[in-house]
């Protein structure tokens, strides 16, 4: 069998946001049922020849059997990490280009099938998540959206989420007054009304979702400005690499909140995040109100929106908090079935990839790797 390499642009023209956010909903159901499989992620860095810089790596893996797939993400970068004069991680690779790879393997046979790209895939997987968590929880007839940040997360977000709710107006912001601007001019559709937003304040004013896709390290907005109802979103996380507490949202939104969903509550503890493991221990917030997104998918636990106009009393926020192997095994499964079918990706011999056993199968042996 040969191996597919499937790159962004494959990734790009075989996997629509629709079908994305459809393959999260069969993973994310799978994981609650236990047929889906997914550690978190694992993280490290290692000294660069630059003081000021890190090696820095990711590493994600898991599988979805319905999906045919096993996958490991294998992100490989440098950084200069967060600092008290640099807010945000910036990747600094020597040259302008990104070398992470998602690697497939059948769980069926235990074959290497594939090489994917990782760059496009990883926007769109967590823009998916973040509809699909939408999808289940905001209210049915949602119509204004804010949005913070401008860059491939926030674009995957906005294509998402306006898929699965009939968004009219969406309020973005920037602290970059020309990014925000672009951002609206660019994005713009039919029935959808893009406002680039002078503030963060008149951002959420009257927003039914809020949804922070950014790079910041800090709160993007003061959580006494929310008001009654709203359901947030957000995705910038604290890891184990980070010098610096990482959250989109500050401690009166965690105050504020009735329900809190995450996306994986082993990656909160493996990943020692603080930002939401400090407001439990200070008992600001209760462990009791804090769901996993596949309960919810899967439909163990109902977290709706208050209907408009209804009387409701503080937010819900969905902490997506990590990313987790098998939104890889699932786009990447459903991708390679269609690249398959398709023909066009290129393609390597398996045998530069696999060792030989026949001799030793024959004499009835079957050696362990």
């Amino acid at each position: 069998m040969a191996v597919l390499v499937i790159t962004d642009e494959d990734v790009k023209r075989l996997l629509p946001m629709q079908d994305c956010i459809e393959a999260m909903r069969v993973a994310f159901r799978d994981w609650a049922r236990g047929s889906a499989v997914s550690r978190p992620r694992m993280r490290y860095v290692a000294q660069h020849k630059d003081a000021d810089r890190k090696y820095f790596a990711n590493v994600h893996i898991g599988a979805v059997p319905a999906y045919g797939v096993a996958s490991v993400r294998a992100g490989s970068h440098i950084i200069k990490p967060p600092s008290a004069v640099v807010e945000r991680r910036l990747y600094e690779n020597p040259r302008p280009s990104n070398s992470g790879i998602v690697v497939l393997f059948s769980v069926d046979t235990s074959e290497l099938i594939g090489f994917m790209h990782e760059f496009h895939l990883s926007g769109m997987r967590v823009g998916a998540t973040s509809a699909l968590a939408v999808d289940k929880i905001a209210r049915n007839d949602a119509s204004t959206l804010a949005l913070f940040g401008t860059g491939k997360q926030a674009r995957a977000a906005f294509e998402a989420i306006t898929l699965v709710r009939p968004f009219t107006r969406v309020n973005v912001f920037s602290p970059n007054k020309d990014h925000r601007e672009t951002f609206a001019r660019e994005v713009a559709q039919q029935g959808i009304e893009v406002v680039a937003a002078p503030d963060p304040k008149s951002t959420i004013q009257g927003a039914d979702v809020i949804c922070c896709a950014t790079s910041s390290l800090k709160p993007v907005f003061d959580g006494n400005w929310l008001e009654d109802g709203q359901f947030v979103v957000t995705i910038a996380n604290s890891d184990v690499t980070n010098p610096i507490r990482r959250t989109e949202v500050d401690r009166r939104t965690y105050e504020r909140a009735h329900t809190i969903v995450v996306t994986d509550w082993e990656s909160v503890v493996d990943g020692n995040q603080l930002e939401i493991l400090e407001p439990i221990a200070e008992r600001v917030v209760s462990k009791d109100i804090i769901h996993e997104l596949k309960q919810i998918v899967a439909d163990e636990v109902t977290v709706k929106q208050a209907p408009r106009g209804a009387k409701a009393q503080g937010v819900i926020y969905y902490k997506n908090n990590a990313g987790v192997a098998l939104q890889f095994a699932a786009a990447g499964g459903l991708v390679y079935q269609r690249a398959l079918a398709e023909g066009k990706c290129k393609t390597l011999p398996s045998e530069l990839f696999e060792t030989d056993l026949s001799a030793q199968y024959a004499a009835g042996y079957r050696p362990s790797p």
